[in-house]
């Protein structure tokens, strides 16, 4: 059980883990965002598009986007586009932030390559002896 809790505990600390955490996290909170702009914007021009407005009990607007009737049963595409809309904007903005992220850790990975690696001790030393006796000559 010991070594089954060390390996979990391995785990969760990784920092993709950690760094996944955080992006479930971000990316439930945008998806409100993203909620908020499609119910009260776009869906009202999927409405006002195809005429599908409806009034609640309280006379506020409900726009349903449109809908068709077939034998009693209400096909309601205004809702399926405002969700295919909700994922398309999510899904663009997932991309540039993916995208923005892989430039910021190349940018890293090339500083860290610009660095010049130390030469081992041993060639250290023969190089200042190399200098000594030529000052000698």
């Amino acid at each position: 059980m010991k070594k089954f809790l060390a390996e979990f505990k391995e785990f969760a600390l990784k920092g993709n883990v950690m760094s996944m955490a955080v992006g479930v996290i971000i990316g439930g909170a945008f998806q409100a965002i993203v909620a908020a702009l499609t119910s009260s914007f776009i869906n009202p021009l999927i409405a006002l598009v195809t005429g599908g407005t409806e009034v609640d009990e309280n006379g506020n607007p409900i726009y349903v986007g449109g809908k068709f009737t077939i034998n009693g049963v209400d096909f309601d595409y205004g809702a399926f586009l405002s969700a295919v809309i909700n994922f398309l904007i999510m899904a663009i903005i997932l991309f540039m932030l993916i995208k923005a992220m892989n430039k910021v850790m190349e940018m890293g990975k090339k500083k860290e390559e610009e660095k010049p690696a130390e030469p081992p001790k041993e060639e250290v030393l023969l190089t200042e002896i190399r200098d000594l006796l030529k000052e000698k000559k």
